[in-house]
């Protein structure tokens, strides 16, 4: 699944084109890509057509898209979208289309002319919904924008539940650190977990655990203090790395807006590299069953400790 990077790398190619564009067009082709809609795809199509996108914005791996107008109760609302396992956001020209595409957006943009937003994905996981906008319970910005002027402390109700990711500049890292210290679940279990800390998954828990060199099922509440945030500093330089090569990609799923793929799978020091020398001691990397997938370690330099 997409994580973090992956989700940013979209979000920031599909801010300068969607930002000030007006919704022409709404083609529906799946309407199981709309399971996160409280209404019929009419509805949907209905309520876009016409409206003008403010912003692009993120929190975790979910992106949303405010829009000027207000709904018919003069509510603020959002375009809000998951990607799923499997889904794309690739923009295109008005006479490009491409295999798979469950929803198609025609824009109209000032400054770039008429452009086209195809919503592609296989195993249809991902999903869009328009959603309204609540206040944040902390006041902060709802998501990650790229440019704090356009902040607001709103965020669709679909992701109120979700946690601030290690890259919100509102990260509150004290109060990340105290949910650590209160809870007896194995330390990636609680990386994992959404409500606690959003935007990792298994790949960049992975590889923040092997930086700094904790094992994956290491109860988070005896982690002391210091070493917690060592990991949380590992975390942040991971997704830093990983956002800096374009997000990691294993096959033609994990794309920018414009299709291409990124790169970070070259560095990739645990992840996917079971029987490789461990690059930090030479020993094997293993890769061990967790949670229906796999959790990959040096069990040399990540020892579990009781």
């Amino acid at each position: 699944m997409p994580e973090l990077p992956e989700v940013e790398v979209v979000r920031a190619g599909l801010a300068p084109a969607v930002s000030g564009a007006t919704i022409t067009a709404v083609t529906i082709f799946d309407e199981r890509s709309l399971r996160r809609h409280d209404g019929p795809a009419e509805d949907f199509v209905e309520r876009l057509v016409g409206s003008t996108i403010s912003v692009a914005a993120r929190r975790g791996k979910f992106l949303w898209f405010p829009l000027l107008e207000r709904d018919a109760v003069g509510s603020a609302t959002a375009l809000v979208a998951h990607l799923g396992m499997s889904g794309q956001m690739l923009l295109r020209d008005r006479q490009t289309d491409d295999r798979l595409t469950r929803i198609r957006f025609d824009f109209a943009h000032p400054e770039h002319g008429a452009l086209r937003l195809n919503f592609v994905d296989q195993r249809i996981f991902g999903s869009m919904a328009i959603d309204s906008l609540v206040a944040t319970r902390d006041g902060g910005p709802g998501g990650f924008t790229g440019d704090a002027s356009l902040d607001a402390p709103l965020v669709p109700s679909h992701v109120a539940h979700i946690a601030r990711d290690p890259l919100d500049p509102a990260f509150d890292d004290d109060r990340f650190l105290d949910a650590l210290a209160s809870k007896s679940s194995g330390i990636k279990r609680v990386l994992l977990d959404q409500r606690v800390v959003s935007g990792i998954g298994n790949i960049y828990a992975d590889e923040s655990l092997w930086a700094a060199k904790v094992h994956f099922d290491q109860p988070a509440s005896r982690l002391s203090r210091r070493r917690a945030r060592t990991l949380l500093g590992e975390v942040r330089e991971v997704l830093a790395k990983a956002l800096l090569e374009g997000g990691t990609s294993f096959d033609s799923q994990y794309v920018n807006v414009n299709g291409a793929s990124g790169y970070f799978s070259h560095s990739l020091n645990a992840y996917g590299q079971q029987g490789k020398p461990c690059p930090r001691c030479g020993r094997p990397i293993r890769r061990i069953q967790f949670m229906n997938r796999g959790s990959h370690l040096c069990t040399w330099c990540q020892r579990l400790t009781r």
